[in-house]
């Protein structure tokens, strides 16, 4: 009895000094943590006293700490940023569909202003920017090393200011000067026509406006058609939208679901995370989708495409997606300033992330260059010297076999054949987009 007691006050003193051992340590390292914090606040403290005591010009105190403020923000991600009284006022009107700017989403990409795509009918749209170009030059004055935040100030100014802009661009062997012209910029979320008896329904940004005007624009294009009986499908086109709010994503592709995950988001908390699922209803009645993506789309356009195709209930066409599968959430500060910080990721429904991977087509199209003139007026020769037939042949038989309303029909049939195939010059993916949705329909329903 007195070897088990003094075996357990044994087991008890090397506890004791296993744990003194271990523990200690640790909570060193913890005080040690605390202590490195502290001391680097009041290293901040120090530079901020000499910068307003020594530097050679005077400074604004409140510059300082919001420089400070996006600075350690800014290191974080290309997304997260600090927003100042103005900046949070612009960003809530852009939310609701009009600003004044270029008309050009851009992001940072290792040092460098780099183009996520421009708005169409922007100033930027109109000057011929595209998505890729880096921007290196401001009116002749580098933005090279610059933050994000401090790059697109210098692109601002007064509406109706010119602003010149120098491009580097893939493909071209020198920097070159865009010249463009600032407006207030007008968004029209969704823009819609009819291809035949194609519904192209042409996304640009994702705000407040989008999915009132998604319902508006497909019930109208259906009205024209004379119903969906005679749609034969739908061309979702996101080409170049560099996104948006999150909630207008998430009601865009519920709008095509009828049931299942859109898409969830993940934070560094598990308990953080959230998922968003279709509701019943589907605005296109089941008839087929094809959704248009390019490297310009991005964000919120990427959940749209990424959800739909997951499902299938799209057929994806185009080119790689931009790859920005992060969500940011913007915090309201004191004086009316903002933070926006990068605060999960979202994943598409089969549980993929699309972080700098983007959302990969399912048939890869290539949009091509379009051709010099000359090029142009050779290529038309060629291809009127091919569509010689039999029946332009001299003394060539007669087709007596067809009545007149018969010859009507085809001659009817062969003009729209041909008035599509004129799509391609002007919009090749969008024209390849519509020939999968007829030949999908040509199938049958069964199909």
């Amino acid at each position: 009895m007195k070897k088990f007691i003094m075996a357990a006050v044994g087991g008890t003193l090397a506890g004791i000094v296993l744990t003194t051992q271990v523990a200690a340590p640790l909570l060193a390292q913890e005080a040690d943590k605390k202590v490195n914090v502290y001391e680097q606040l009041d290293l901040f403290g120090d530079i901020f006293e000499r910068i307003r005591a020594q530097y050679v010009e005077e400074v604004d105190e409140g510059d300082l700490i919001e420089a400070a403020i996006n600075g350690m923000l800014t290191s974080l991600d290309p997304h997260s940023s600090y927003l100042s009284p103005d900046d949070a006022n612009d960003m809530r009107v852009q939310t609701r569909g009009e600003f004044g700017g270029l008309g050009i989403e851009v992001t940072q990409e290792e040092g460098f202003v780099k183009v996520v795509s421009p708005i169409d009918g922007t100033p930027a749209d109109e000057a011929g920017m595209e998505a890729g170009d880096f921007i290196t030059h401001v009116d002749g004055e580098s933005i090279l090393g610059l933050a994000l935040d401090e790059a697109v100030e210098m692109m601002r100014g007064p509406v109706g200011s010119e602003i010149i802009i120098t491009v580097v661009r893939e493909g071209e062997t020198e920097p070159f000067d865009v010249s463009i012209v600032r407006d207030t910029i007008k968004l029209t979320a969704v823009r819609s026509r009819a291809e035949g008896q194609t519904v192209v329904l042409r996304i640009t940004t994702f705000n407040d406006q989008t999915t009132p005007n998604l319902e508006e624009k497909l019930a109208k294009e259906v009205e024209a058609l004379g119903g969906m009986d005679n749609v034969n499908g739908f061309v979702i086109d996101l080409r170049n939208n560099p996104g948006g709010l999150l909630t207008q994503a998430i009601r865009v592709s519920d709008a095509f679901l009828e049931k299942g995950e859109i898409v969830s988001t993940r934070g560094r908390d598990p308990a953080d995370g959230d998922r968003f699922n279709a509701t019943p209803g589907d605005l296109a009645m089941g008839k087929p989708v094809v959704v248009l993506i390019n490297g310009g789309s991005a964000s919120a356009s990427e959940i749209v495409a990424g959800a739909l195709q997951d499902h299938r209930r799209a057929i994806v066409i185009g080119t790689k997606s931009f790859g920005k599968g992060s969500v940011q959430t913007v915090m309201p500060l004191r004086s009316n300033g903002a933070m926006r910080l990068t605060t999960a990721r979202y994943y598409t429904p089969s549980g993929r992330s699309i972080q700098a991977l983007g959302v990969s087509p399912d048939i890869i199209v290539e949009q091509p260059r379009r051709a010099p003139e000359a090029e142009d007026e050779a290529k038309e020769e060629s291809i009127s010297r091919q569509r010689r037939s039999e029946s332009d042949l001299r003394g060539s038989l007669n087709n007596d076999s067809l009545s007149e309303d018969e010859i009507r029909q085809i001659e009817a049939d062969r003009e729209k054949a041909e008035t599509a195939a004129k799509l391609r010059e002007d919009d090749y993916q969008l024209a390849y987009a519509i020939d999968i949705l007829k030949g999908l329909n040509a199938l049958g329903p069964d199909k």
